[in-house]
């Protein structure tokens, strides 16, 4: 039969994991964006300072958005590596 091939839950399980890892990296990311733009909000900034200030936000939300996606993966890889 499919001998060698992973089996259909193996499958399964890790579509589940990368739309996890996809999904709470975007959370991370928009969370983190929000508190910026927040902050921008409640300290009236304007110009170039706001503009600095959210492609700042906008780029910490990503790294940390793909930190996260990295990290989810890595340790679901270990796992399934480990046989859990």
């Amino acid at each position: 039969m499919d001998m060698g091939r992973e089996s259909r839950w193996k499958k399964d399980a890790m579509t589940v994991e990368i739309v996890f890892a996809l999904v709470t990296a975007a959370v991370l990311a928009g969370v983190i964006f929000a508190i910026v733009w927040t902050l921008v909000l409640a300290l009236d900034l304007s110009g170039s300072a706001e503009r600095g200030v959210l492609v700042g936000g906008a780029l910490f939300g990503a790294v940390a958005g793909v930190w996260r996606l990295v990290r989810v993966l890595l340790r679901f890889d270990d796992q399934r590596r480990m046989g859990h």
